[in-house]
């Protein structure tokens, strides 16, 4: 972490959404850090935990830029009560979280989420006045039979950054681009090549592109935010 002390995690034990405790971690940051930051994670029924390799990822970002980075599961997932709500409950979880991160911290946040959990966080983020700006990584569109809908997207009035794979089969480029155009500037939309939903390598570029993630977010970070 630059100009201060080693980022450090520590256990989050009270956190608790609308259907009791979350389980969560802080990867604290610099004492003058300008923002916190909420990373969540993808699809609970498909193994998605706040130690998925995307979200790790998102968060070595925020940290290495000095910020305090919260993750938590999802109601249902790993130590976290309550039950699984296809999305509509999580929303309230992601409002739990934020308001944490309000109480506790006491700066402007910033989201990142990964697949599900960039559906739902976005949902729940956007036009919310303590969150600066979005992050959707991996941004679904239909997956395994799920459909997931932008109607909020025109109320996303903060800055947002996407990025996908280029062979990501859940959001096609011609289905992601679709439902952007529904959301206002400022916006920017990356395609990382090579790369599928999870930001791995596909045949004939089969190395992971998680650095090629982790470089764009970064740039957008600093161009954005003036974070350095």
């Amino acid at each position: 972490m630059p100009n201060g002390t080693p980022s450090q995690i520590r256990s989050i034990d009270n956190l608790y959404g609308p259907d009791g405790k979350l389980e969560a971690v802080l990867n604290t940051g610099r004492d003058d850090a300008p923002y916190s930051a909420l990373v969540c994670h993808p699809y609970p029924p498909a193994g998605g935990t706040m130690h998925n390799k995307v979200v790790y990822n998102a968060m070595k970002v925020f940290s290495s830029l000095g910020l305090p980075v919260l993750r938590f599961n999802f109601r249902g997932t790993g130590l976290s009560e309550g039950v699984f709500d296809n999305g509509h409950g999580e929303q309230n979880d992601v409002r739990a979280a934020l308001s944490w991160l309000e109480h506790n911290l006491k700066r402007p946040i910033l989201f990142a989420g990964f697949s599900f959990g960039s559906h739902v966080g976005l949902r729940a983020c956007c036009g919310d006045v303590r969150v600066k700006g979005l992050i959707g990584l991996g941004l679904p569109v239909h997956a395994d039979g799920r459909d997931y809908t932008y109607g909020f997207l025109p109320k996303c009035i903060e800055p947002k950054l996407f990025l996908s794979g280029d062979h990501d089969p859940f959001g096609s480029r011609a289905a992601v681009e679709a439902v952007l155009e529904q959301a206002p500037a400022p916006k920017q939309m990356v395609w990382v090549e090579g790369a599928d939903h999870f930001f791995q390598g596909v045949p004939g570029s089969p190395a992971p592109k998680l650095d090629v993630m982790r470089r764009e977010m970064d740039m957008w970070l600093r161009s954005e935010f003036g974070l350095s």
